[in-house]
């Protein structure tokens, strides 16, 4: 599973990782969301219709994993469903987030719990220009504030957790999608970790070497 704020490579890390492993991948869809370009444009007005599609399309992907073939030996996701409450929080007024968690504590669904997480992480100088490199439309009104709101609240969200498996990736100097080299360091370190939390910094590594 590989998670992180907007703009750091989740999908496309996902997508290469599930072709090494020969597995599935199971992406959000993000432009079918009909309130998000809204949102990005005006903020709070439609931050809950948001909010909720994204939540019931979550738990829906999260369903047919459930229900899918046990034997598919590697499953490969560019989310996770803590996400959703995380950026329900960030994004909801306090009366808001209370219908929220009303609902949300009413959906019938479990969720698969992750060999592995991989946390990318980056600058918020290296979001910014990685959103505007790849030129979704829905994006182009998205405020350097709010990028640095949601990278903190992933930060905060994964200094404790200890849910799964923790791969923590400094995605700011390295490019794990688009550099052969880096990915392939990356997937070596990947296919190592079976327990606890560990750092994938080669770029440090090499400056105090």
């Amino acid at each position: 599973m590989v998670e992180g704020p907007i703009g750091v490579g989740k999908t496309s890390l996902a997508r290469r990782l599930a072709e090494s492993f020969a597995g599935d991948l199971v992406l959000e869809s993000t432009e079918e969301n009909p309130f998000l370009g809204q949102f990005y444009k005006s903020g709070r007005r439609t931050a809950l219709p948001a909010q909720l599609f994204f939540l019931f399309q979550r738990t829906r992907q999260l369903e047919k994993l459930n229900q899918a073939d046990m034997f598919t030996p590697v499953r490969v996701a560019d989310f996770h469903i803590s996400k959703d409450r995380l950026f329900a929080e960030l994004n909801l007024s306090p009366e808001e987030f209370d219908l929220y968690n009303q609902i949300y504590d009413r959906l019938d669904f479990s969720a698969p719990a992750p060999d592995l997480v991989i946390y990318l992480q980056a600058s918020v100088d290296a979001l910014m220009s990685r959103i505007v490199r790849r030129g979704f439309e829905y994006e182009r009104m998205i405020e350097r504030s709010y990028v640095e709101k949601i990278a903190d609240a992933y930060a905060k969200f994964f200094y404790d957790f200890d849910e799964a498996p923790l791969l923590i990736v400094n995605a700011s100097v390295i490019d794990p999608v688009r550099n052969d080299v880096d990915y392939d360091a990356l997937y070596q370190q990947v296919r190592r970790i079976t327990v606890g939390r560990h750092f994938f910094n080669p770029a440090a590594s090499v400056a105090f070497a």
